[in-house]
């Protein structure tokens, strides 16, 4: 079915390319060329792709509670804010003294507390007070925008600089890049953003579907998704299994702040987010909640972000409106129209087995 909804979006997509005068197989062509027709291509595709696994990550263990997880964008954040507080703090003389060995880890965890600690608030009044998570966890992400842009406007801010952002971090407070730690092996790998946070997002995919699926946290949890009642019946506490879940997902949320600051931009910046909470929401539909599914839907949204760009600087009369575009039609057929063409395929599929038998 999540190929069937692709092909679909992509067709409907082709249309709408063709209603404006720009030629579909053209576009295509080009996209796929951008995104994955070259290793810089591919550095661009993983490294955005790292972001949306966190982000996805982050709502599908919500969802296993039968929980709407919306505030990955306010949870990535703060999670962002925690790990450049410990950047900033070590400071350019414990730099020195510290190796990133030590450095990198603490931003990490700093990464996680911090988003978990944002998710924390809706949690507990989801649990404790009923509160409708959509609206909390969405009304959490403004706060967290404006909290991060005092900061970045006031104490976080850099003296004498006209941008809104902090100093540099510290070299002990970069995340080493795909190219650096390839070059030790004797592979040739061009400069790009992607860097050793991609590890630690597969980890994290690996990790959570042990969770889900080889735990018997992660049992009860699902449970508690399909129906709370009969979890409770089972002995199941439904509100401890969701508080605890979007914890998790605010932690996973959280290191967003290693790939994009500790990774790419080495400073805390304003919009360093940029609607990736969001987009975790169609990546974790597209894969099923699944976190195999996550991945590979986070290397798809990976693409179509680089590969638009691409597009946008090469063939005129193309825009990165039209990205956005296809990401829409590609949450459409697959978040409300999931199912609608289940009915056709089944009735395909038994023709063609009544055919065979």
């Amino acid at each position: 079915m999540p190929l069937i909804n692709l092909a679909l979006a992509l067709a409907v997509c082709s249309a709408v390319l063709a209603v404006v005068g720009l030629p579909p197989q053209q576009v295509f062509t080009m996209l796929l060329k951008g995104a994955f027709g070259s290793a810089a291509g591919w550095s661009y595709t993983l490294f955005y792709a790292t972001t949306f696994v966190f982000t996805g990550l982050a709502v599908a263990v919500a969802f296993h509670g039968g929980l709407f997880n919306v505030g990955g964008e306010g949870q990535a954040m703060i999670g962002g804010l925690g790990c450049a507080l410990i950047a900033l703090s070590v400071g350019e003389q414990l730099a020195t003294d510290l190796a990133a060995i030590v450095v990198l880890p603490m931003m990490v965890v700093a990464a996680m507390l911090g988003g978990a600690l944002w998710a924390a608030v809706p949690a507990v009044l989801l649990a404790w007070r009923g509160s409708h998570l959509v609206i909390t966890t969405i009304m959490f992400n403004f706060v967290a925008s404006s909290l991060l842009a005092g900061l970045l406007v006031g104490p976080l801010k850099a003296p004498g600089s006209m941008m809104v952002e902090t100093v540099a971090f510290p070299l002990s407070a970069r995340m080493p890049g795909m190219h650096q730690m390839l070059q030790r092996f004797g592979v040739d790998w061009p400069r790009t953003p992607l860097n050793l946070t991609l590890l630690i997002a597969l980890a994290a995919a690996i990790a959570v579907g042990l969770y889900l699926t080889r735990s018997r946290l992660g049992y009860e949890l699902r449970t508690v998704g399909f129906s709370s009642d009969a979890a409770r019946y089972a002995g199941i506490q439904p509100d401890r299994h969701r508080v605890m879940s979007l914890l998790i997902a605010g932690a996973l949320a959280g290191l967003v702040g290693i790939n994009e600051l500790a990774g790419a931009q080495h400073r805390l910046l304003l919009d360093f987010v940029l609607g990736a909470g969001f987009t975790g929401i169609a990546v974790s539909l597209i894969g099923r909640n699944h976190p195999l599914g996550i991945v590979l839907a986070s290397i798809l949204f990976g693409g179509l972000y680089q590969g638009g760009a691409e597009l946008a600087f090469e063939l005129p009369g193309f825009s990165r409106d039209m990205v956005t575009t296809l990401q829409g039609l590609i949450v459409l057929f697959s978040g409300a129209m999931a199912m609608v063409s289940a009915p056709l395929l089944g009735w395909i599929l038994n023709r063609v087995g009544g055919r065979d038998g």
